[in-house]
């Protein structure tokens, strides 16, 4: 556990080596994963601009190197180097531009389309091009779908010579074909 609800929002978090679940621990124990975040991802930004207590919860995937960058400290840096905030500005526009088409494709897509459209996702910030780590029961939470139906939209990408599963990993064979699904 790297941080959790309610956390006071005195920095954010930035990932040099590893992986992260990012999510909230429901009350009956069970993680519901918004994003899975690798090497150059940060997260908790917006809890520390709003000056208000943490939203979500954040669990170590693997091994992981951070750096947490106080508030105090990148403001320092901000007045030292203005220019900074366009590349955190950049930064943030594209994570809210991720969110607005998992929630698009969630609003409008099948199981499978959605499945598709994840793993394209995945797959681009994946630190092995080809090769999301990631089991079926975090995707399935990512896409807020049971197990049992990531499973048989990955066992139809499989059959079609997309995808090939792997234990904890998924390997991308058609990003083309998985696109054509994902937007249908």
């Amino acid at each position: 556990m790297i941080q959790q609800r309610g956390d006071s929002p005195a920095g954010f978090w930035l990932i040099e080596e590893g992986s992260v679940a990012v999510g909230q621990f429901l009350r009956n124990g069970d993680f519901r994963g918004v994003a899975l975040l690798g090497p150059g991802d940060s997260w908790g930004e917006l809890a520390m601009f709003a000056e208000r207590p943490r939203v979500v919860d954040a669990v170590a995937r693997s091994d992981c190197r951070l750096r947490h960058i106080g508030a105090a400290n990148f403001e320092r840096e901000l007045q030292a180097n203005p220019l900074a905030m366009r590349a955190l500005l950049s930064a943030l526009s594209l994570q809210l531009q991720e969110v607005l088409d998992v929630v698009a494709g969630i609003r409008r897509g099948s199981a499978q389309a959605r499945v598709a459209g994840m793993l394209l996702t995945l797959n681009d910030k994946s630190d092995t091009p080809g090769l999301v780590t990631i089991s079926q029961q975090e995707l399935g939470e990512l896409l807020g779908l049971t197990r049992a139906t990531v499973n048989t939209a990955l066992r139809f990408y499989q059959d079609q010579g997309s995808i090939q599963r792997q234990y904890g990993a998924i390997a991308v064979l058609d990003a083309e074909a998985l696109w054509h699904a994902a937007t249908g």
